[in-house]
């Protein structure tokens, strides 16, 4: 399939404005075509078609919306392989991630079609009037969530499928009833218009009023930032590096009318591996998080960036057997020069600091002319992590930090000065568990997900997964961006009092026609009334 160097207003390609090329990472050249960046007057058309299609898809009934989302699903797959290579040349990921990540896209459009056809998430709730009440009569009060308007999405580098364009924010934004605006990564625009093209194309054949979706191309900030200005913009998802993320936050804070920006953006994942499991499985854990530390080069927001457990034979088993690991790794293609010099400068950060050591370092031998990125891991005790704030922050890539510590308070002390995260994982035994219940106290307030036994790498798409967590993992703990509950950042209540029958939505009807479950006067139920 030819690939036009497009934004895509609705379903008009746009090919004016100041050309940019894609960059092969691994290759270390440019790509054709040439990409054209997109202006403030397409941002405006956009979001202009965007509201113009708002009423009309949140009049669609909820098995339209789900045959459509059915449909993205269909129409990703008809791309074939030349998705999948395009996606390979513009970020380096080795084909068989790619496949698996199309396959992670591609059910979570189904997941949400599923969601939309069950409608109980739309949290319907009645509360029946009394109109004998006294002093005073009790009236009809009925709420449900309903489309909060048109959402800005934003590609990630990192994710050119799953987090991007036809990724879990908009199909999350479309599933709840909203048009979408998206911002192409400058690391994949030829994969962003492959995919909009999908969602264009399934907008079609289900008949979705034009300007359901449009995808907007450029290399820079500022079409960014214009899509949150924008008075006709009403949510915005965003995926990325926590300056980028603030920028965009503090832009949709500081407009006259504010607008919910979620942006999930740094987290370090801490790992404590308690006493049992120092004692019991040292080598068999150093191996796995050597795995987990070197997954997809380390640049996932679930990476380990921080390993804590109490000083002894074990945790010096622990350091020998990851220091043989990570210097037996391959470096490998990172997803753009930009990130790999990131994640050096942060490395070479480490490797200054005092008190900090360089235990090791990727022994193969790193291209730089191929992006490659080597694998590195350090030690430090606890009184230097204490006392040196910038240890506690990310670095995306390859490399983890063990602290060591004398004591179970200094455990504490340390998750204590933990900011947010998306994850925390503990390896142990249930009797590590019940001596250290003030420390998983801790880290609750810390994460969205604590892991037990595992790695933290790995986010199963589900109903119950939490991929969110306290700032600066994201600007809004309690919503998630994987998983079903995804959608519940792009809806808001309204409630109707004392409103005639007929023109109740269906979820809100007596005769409840959709069979959803529904709060009703305090129980839960799908019953009619």
């Amino acid at each position: 399939m030819e690939i036009l160097g497009a934004s895509f207003l609705g379903s008009k390609a746009v090919t004016a404005g100041k050309a940019f090329h894609a960059w092969n990472p691994a290759l270390g050249k440019s790509i054709d075509p040439a990409f054209h960046e997109a202006s403030a007057e397409d941002a405006d058309e956009a979001l202009r078609l965007a509201a113009g299609a708002a009423p009309e898809l949140r009049a669609l009934s909820a098995e339209s919306r789900a045959a459509f989302l059915d449909q993205v699903g269909e129409s990703l797959l008809e791309l074939g392989d030349a998705l999948l290579a395009r996606a390979g040349e513009e970020t380096g990921l080795p084909p068989q991630r790619l496949a698996g990540e199309r396959a992670r896209t591609v059910g979570q459009w189904k997941l949400f079609a599923s969601l939309v056809r069950e409608g109980s998430w739309v949290d319907a709730r009645i509360d029946r009037g009394d109109p004998a009440r006294k002093p005073a009569p009790k009236p009809d009060i009925r709420r449900m969530l309903a489309p909060i308007g048109p959402v800005a999405v934003f590609g990630a580098s990192n994710f050119p499928l799953a987090f991007s364009v036809a990724g879990g924010d908009t199909a999350s934004a479309l599933a709840a009833g909203n048009p979408v605006v998206a911002k192409a990564h400058p690391g994949h625009p030829g994969t962003s218009e492959l995919a909009a093209r999908a969602i264009v194309e399934a907008a079609r054949r289900s008949g979705m009023p034009e300007g359901t979706f449009s995808l907007l191309q450029g290399g820079g900030n500022e079409i960014g930032l214009s899509l949150v200005k924008h008075p006709l913009t009403r949510a915005a998802g965003f995926t990325g590096s926590l300056r980028g993320g603030r920028a965009l936050f503090d832009a949709a804070c500081a407009r006259p009318s504010p607008i919910p920006l979620h942006a999930e953006m740094g987290s370090i994942n801490p790992v404590f591996v308690l006493p049992g499991a120092l004692r019991e499985r040292a080598e068999a854990f150093a191996e796995g998080l050597a795995q987990s530390v070197t997954l997809g080069v380390g640049q996932f927001c679930t990476n380990p960036g921080l390993v804590v457990g109490l000083e002894g034979e074990g945790l010096d088993l622990l350091r020998k057997k990851l220091a043989e690991r990570i210097a037996a790794s391959p470096p490998g293609v990172m997803l753009h020069p930009g990130i790999r010099e990131g994640y050096e400068a942060g490395t070479s950060r480490l490797e200054r600091t005092a008190g900090v050591r360089l235990e090791a370092r990727s022994e193969a031998t790193s291209e730089r002319e191929k992006n490659h990125g080597a694998a590195a891991f350090f030690t430090t005790d606890a009184r230097t992590f204490l006392a040196r704030s910038e240890l506690s922050e990310e670095v995306f890539g390859p490399s983890t930090l063990v602290v060591r510590c004398g004591s179970t308070e200094e455990l504490e002390e340390i998750a204590r000065k933990l900011e947010g995260s998306l994850t925390a994982t503990l390896h142990g035994t249930p009797e590590d568990l019940a001596a250290h219940r003030r420390l998983v106290s801790i880290l609750e307030d810390r994460v969205g997900r604590l892991v037990w036994n595992g790695y933290p790498t790995g986010v199963e798409v589900g109903h119950a997964v939490q991929h969110g967590g306290p700032y600066p993992a994201t600007t809004d703990p309690r919503f998630t961006s994987v998983g079903t509950a995804a959608i519940l950042r792009f809806a808001r209540p309204v409630c109707w009092q004392d409103w005639p029958e007929a023109a109740l939505p269906e979820e809100l009807r007596n005769a409840n026609p959709r069979g959803i479950l529904r709060l009703v006067d305090g129980e839960r139920t799908r019953a009619a009334l």
